[in-house]
């Protein structure tokens, strides 16, 4: 059984020979939580102002991929992220909906990398992945609230301003009240 940081090198290099693999597919899981007859636009539309969305899925996956697995780096998860989790906090996805693309991963690395896993003793190495990739989840939930707090903001703020405007137009509000 290999332990520690060989057994963490072992495990990386072992991901990383089907990292690509993997990246392609968590993608399309990701993909697959959209309507199918939009997934095509997405996958196939490789223009970053034609498809931006498709774009931002493909770089920002490519960019936390690396993060999660082979780094403790929490700013480069968050940075990796930040987009896909913004793009999916305005759409009509529950918090658990947009964000189940990252435990995906879990199950996705283990349908790649489970034999070779196993065939080195690296449960335990594996284990700690998944608390990885669960930590990342948390900060993808942080994103994903701030996101919709900025939302309630916004339309808070639209609110005021409409009954505002309604109430100046109906002569019920005083721009400069007497002193």
């Amino acid at each position: 059984m290999k332990k520690g940081l060989n057994g963490l090198k072992l495990l990386r290099e072992i991901i990383r020979s089907k990292e690509q693999d993997i990246i392609r597919e968590w993608h399309e899981a990701l993909l697959t939580t959209y309507p199918a007859d939009s997934v095509p636009f997405i996958k196939g539309q490789k223009s970053q102002f034609a498809n931006p969305i498709g774009h931002i899925f493909q770089k920002g996956l490519q960019e936390t991929f690396p993060a999660i697995v082979y780094s403790n780096d929490n700013e480069a998860v968050r940075d990796g992220l930040d987009e896909i989790v913004r793009v999916r906090a305005v759409q009509d996805f529950s918090p658990a909906g947009a964000l189940a693309f990252l435990f995906d991963l879990k199950g996705i690395i283990r349908a790649y990398c489970e034999e070779a896993i196993h065939q080195n003793g690296l449960l335990s190495e594996l284990w700690r992945l998944d608390a990885r990739i669960d930590e990342s989840a948390l900060i993808a939930f942080n994103i994903y609230v701030s996101c919709k707090q900025e939302i309630a903001d916004i339309r808070v703020n639209e609110v005021k301003s409409n009954v505002a405007f309604l109430l100046r137009r109906a002569n019920m509000l005083v721009d400069d009240p007497p002193v």
